[in-house]
């Protein structure tokens, strides 16, 4: 992948996508192509289609996907298995029929077992079942993963497949009926925070433990990869490191300023109770995570302050 090359980045506008773009044009990539939902809506055969024959492009980042927290996933598992299908298979297959050189897909650490052994390794796909709460999303992800491997195996076409542990950052979703743990609570804590409320309540029971990788490690990982790496087997990205949902919710509170009081609802679903990623196989590559946890969170809340008048 040169600096001319031309480049396709799918989702731009989300989390990992807007990442991706960043880190693309900071590099000194110069050829991205990018289109909002409203030049192309990925779901629609033709239209995906006339794209790819019009723009061809050699090297195509797949980060556009319908993503969401534990309630939205378990509210709504149609929607999230059919527009993921869609836009997986109609990226993939132009792609292919129009000569793409190399397509990066961007799973997610759900597509692996929920009683998987931890830290995760790459070997433990389809070993198990999936969270019930995350299933319908997870079986399109794995399906993406495979047509992937497909295509490779069949036609030789170059892809690679990562799994990235819970994404965080800046362009986040912070709908508090959609979004992940993180920005949820950072949401709250910020409205907690502007009109005094005493409290702030949170799901679960805080003793799951979770993985969080900021937007600009992943977009750093897919970069290295996509430039040193042609293997279609998974491999994970995420820091190898692993924080309580207790400890991480006072980590917020903390970088908002809130000083009320946390209270849990231990009867909504705390979902796998633990998830962390080995990373000894993108290590071995010769890449590591860049952005401390603490530092990411503190610099995420301030992005949120200055943007969330702005946000959906």
């Amino acid at each position: 992948m040169d600096k001319n090359s031309k480049i396709y980045v799918a989702g731009h506008r989300g989390l990992a996508g807007s990442a991706i773009l960043r880190a693309l044009e900071k590099d000194g990539y110069t050829n991205i192509v990018t289109k909002t939902h409203s030049e192309l809506d990925l779901t629609i055969a033709e239209d995906v289609k006339e794209f790819f024959k019009q723009e061809k492009p050699e090297f195509v980042f797949v980060a556009a996907a319908k993503v969401g927290g534990i309630g939205d996933n378990n509210n709504h598992p149609a929607e999230f298995i059919t527009k993921n299908l869609k836009i997986q298979i109609n990226i993939i297959e132009n792609a292919y029929k129009n000569g793409v050189k190399k397509l990066l897909f961007l799973g997610s650490s759900c597509i692996y077992p929920k009683m998987a052994e931890q830290p995760i390794k790459e070997e433990y796909f389809m070993t198990g079942k999936l969270e019930p709460t995350s299933q319908a999303y997870a079986v399109a992800k794995i399906a993406g993963i495979m047509m992937c491997q497909s295509y490779t195996k069949e036609y030789g076409m170059q892809t690679l497949n990562v799994m990235p542990a819970n994404l965080y950052g800046p362009n986040d979703n912070f709908d508090l009926e959609k979004s992940h743990v993180l920005p949820a609570l950072i949401r709250k804590f910020y409205e907690a925070k502007e009109k005094n409320l005493p409290e702030v309540v949170t799901w679960g029971t805080g003793s799951p433990k979770r993985e969080f990788l900021h937007a600009d490690d992943l977009a750093s990982a897919c970069i290295f990869l996509m430039k040193n790496n042609s293997d279609s087997e998974i491999i994970n990205i995420g820091t190898g490191e692993e924080i309580s949902i207790f400890d991480l919710v006072n980590m917020v509170k903390n970088a908002v300023g809130y000083t009320g009081k946390v209270v849990w609802d231990s009867s909504k679903p705390d979902g796998t109770p633990r998830k962390v990623m080995d990373v000894s196989k993108l290590h071995s590559l010769g890449w590591k995570h860049q952005v401390n946890l603490k530092e990411g969170i503190e610099n995420t809340c301030k992005w949120y302050g200055e943007n969330k008048n702005n946000l959906r």
